[in-house]
């Protein structure tokens, strides 16, 4: 076990036991104070911020440097992303010492403590890096189950080439956006029956999509694919993703190419990225993969044990309400096959691409993780506690998703990714 996963490490801020954010996580993030001022790249520890811009700046902090410029001092966190893990484990470790509660360089000095470390309600978080592509994977057999059954039968539930590769699409990098960003209902075409024409106005079946993304740092050259077995070198970390999804509008312009405008309007993520480093403790075995993945998916990698439930708040409900409890490694293809697919062809990726899982559904009816198959198409609303019943979702209301990973004495969580819809514009 590396030192910075030590679940004996405690940091001099005190941290509760059933926060996202203890010493052993240290994730990366951006924000800006809420009354204003610059934007800087941040860790999280309790309930606090630790501006690693000023705390660099301050002389107690070593930070990397790219070409002799200090990355820390960046408004996203691409460059750092891109040095590689070397220079990311050397940054968490320095992190995680300066935080240490037997270490005095930032605990006794009062001054510089209140400089850095600020409460996280006084800040804004942001998009913590700048997206230039996004794939969306396919990669829970539950989920894909689910829906192929809905709309083609058991016996036909899953295509041919599902059990062979990761099947994925290429998303819309514009329009992700942090946790908290309001939504629009999105326009577009639908058709109730085929014998009819199609009309065109808001979506009438909007639904949320449980899934974990991971972000890439190195890249690789064009022409040249990344090996299974070194994939784990690429991945800076993960957060969480909501790929919103407009089913009517998806039902009717998926033939033949697949989704596009019930996809592209908004996809919300988390607004911490946790290394892969934090999330060590918690790989876990995947699936049987039945038939043998070819020799460039191969691979035991990628799969951790990752808590993920989903909250749902009508407007005049006082507190969300859990509709969906899953689990991150109920995905059958793991985030390493994923990056080794997606650059099987030469296909070069860039510091700070962001790939998601798909839909992360388990067995039971509850682990369902999207109102697609919770209510199974609408035939089963759900209940709500104040009286109300949901097919999918509706204007005014807020779908929340948090996801945390549990060990003895401490949790390594996401924070949460929520967003809000309003009607759609005229």
């Amino acid at each position: 076990m590396h030192p910075t996963n030590d679940p004996n490490l405690k940091s001099f801020v005190d941290v509760k036991p059933e926060s996202h954010f203890p010493i052993q996580n240290l994730p990366y993030g951006v924000c800006r104070n809420k009354a204003g001022g610059e934007v800087f790249i941040c860790t999280a520890i309790g309930d606090y911020v630790l501006n690693l811009k000023k705390l660099e700046a301050s002389g107690v902090f070593d930070g990397p440097e790219l070409d002799g410029k200090r990355v820390f001092n960046e408004r996203t966190l691409n460059k750092f992303m891109g040095m590689g893990h070397k220079a990311w484990a050397e940054a968490r470790a320095t992190i995680s010492n300066l935080l240490d509660a037997d270490e005095p360089t930032l605990r006794d000095n009062e001054s510089l403590r209140e400089a850095v470390l600020i409460p996280m309600d006084e800040v804004e978080m942001m998009l913590p890096v700048q997206i230039g592509d996004y794939t969306d994977f396919y990669s829970s057999k539950q989920h894909a189950t689910n829906v192929g059954t809905m709309f083609r039968g058991p016996e036909n539930a899953l295509k041919p080439n599902w059990k062979h590769l990761p099947v994925g699409y290429h998303g819309r990098a514009s329009s992700v956006v942090v946790s908290g960003t309001e939504l629009h209902r999105p326009q577009g075409q639908t058709i109730l029956n085929e014998d009819e024409k199609p009309v065109f106005g808001p979506s009438k079946l909007l639904d949320f999509e449980l899934e974990v993304g991971f972000l890439t740092g190195p890249g690789n050259a064009l022409g040249s694919p990344i090996p299974v077995e070194n994939t784990r070198e690429h991945i800076f970390g993960m957060m969480l993703v909501n790929d919103w999804s407009a089913r009517d509008i998806q039902k009717w312009e998926y033939v033949p190419l697949g989704p596009f405008l019930a996809k592209n309007w908004a996809t919300s993520v988390s607004p911490w990225i946790v290394t892969l480093d934090a999330l060590e403790p918690f790989k876990t075995e995947g699936p049987d993969q039945d038939p043998e993945p070819l020799p460039y998916l191969k691979t035991k990698d990628g799969w951790y044990d990752i808590n993920l439930e989903v909250y749902l708040q009508a407007e005049n409900m006082d507190d969300p309400h859990c509709i969906c409890r899953s689990n991150y490694k109920n995905l059958y293809w793991s985030m390493n096959q994923q990056l080794a697919h997606q650059t099987a062809t030469g296909c070069n990726v860039r510091p700070g691409d962001l790939y998601a899982s798909g839909t992360i559904s388990g067995e039971t009816e509850d682990s369902y993780g999207s109102m697609l198959e919770l209510t199974w198409k609408g035939e089963n609303p759900i209940q709500l506690p104040n009286g109300e019943e949901r097919k999918f979702i509706e204007d005014g209301d807020t779908v929340s998703m948090t996801g945390y990973a549990d060990a003895d004495g401490y949790r390594i969580g996401f924070g949460e990714v929520s967003g809000h819809i309003l009607p759609a514009k005229k």
